[in-house]
C-alpha cells in the first residue's frame, strides 16, 4: 500500500514543479505569439491593398497581417515570415501598426513603411503592397544618413 501512495505523491511533486505550458497557435504562416487565456484578443478591420484591389480583413492584435493575409488567400508576396528579407513591403495609409519585430530602421517607418510580416495592427487601418525595390531604396537611403 506504501508503494502506490509514494507513487502519487512524486506525480503531484513533479506536477506541481512544473513550468507552466505555453501554447502556440500554428497558422498558415507558422506560430504565432502566444495569446494570455484570460485576455481575449482585440481584432481590427484591416483593408489591405493589392493588385488593384482592396480587401477588409479582421486581424487579431496578436497575430500578423500578412498572416491572415495568407489565410485569407490573399496573395501577397512573402518569404522569411521574419522581418529581415524585406519581401513583404507595404505602405500605411492610414491607422497604426506595431513592428517592433522587423528589421526596418526607424526612419523608414516613420516615413510609413511597413514589412507585413511584423506589422501587427494596433487600430483599425489601411496597408498598401508595394514593390520590394521602393523599400529598398527608401532603406538605403536611410542608410547614408
Amino acid at each position: 500500500m506504501a508503494a502506490p501512495a509514494a507513487a502519487s505523491l512524486i506525480h503531484l511533486a513533479a506536477t506541481a514543479c512544473s513550468p507552466p505550458r505555453v501554447r502556440l497557435r500554428r497558422g498558415a504562416t507558422g506560430l504565432r505569439r502566444p495569446r494570455a487565456a484570460a485576455l481575449a484578443a482585440r481584432a481590427y478591420k484591416v483593408t489591405i491593398e493589392h493588385g488593384g484591389e482592396s480587401r477588409v480583413v479582421e486581424v487579431e492584435e496578436d497575430e500578423t497581417i500578412l498572416s491572415r493575409a495568407l489565410d485569407e488567400g490573399i496573395d501577397v508576396p512573402h518569404d522569411c515570415k521574419l522581418g529581415v528579407c524585406m519581401t513583404c513591403p507595404a505602405r500605411l495609409v492610414a491607422g497604426e501598426v506595431d513592428q517592433g519585430d522587423g528589421m526596418l530602421s526607424d526612419d523608414v517607418v516613420a516615413q510609413g513603411y511597413a514589412l507585413l510580416c511584423a506589422s501587427y495592427p494596433r487600430s483599425d487601418c489601411t496597408i498598401r503592397v508595394i514593390p520590394e525595390e521602393e523599400l529598398l531604396q527608401v532603406q538605403l537611403a536611410t542608410a547614408d544618413d
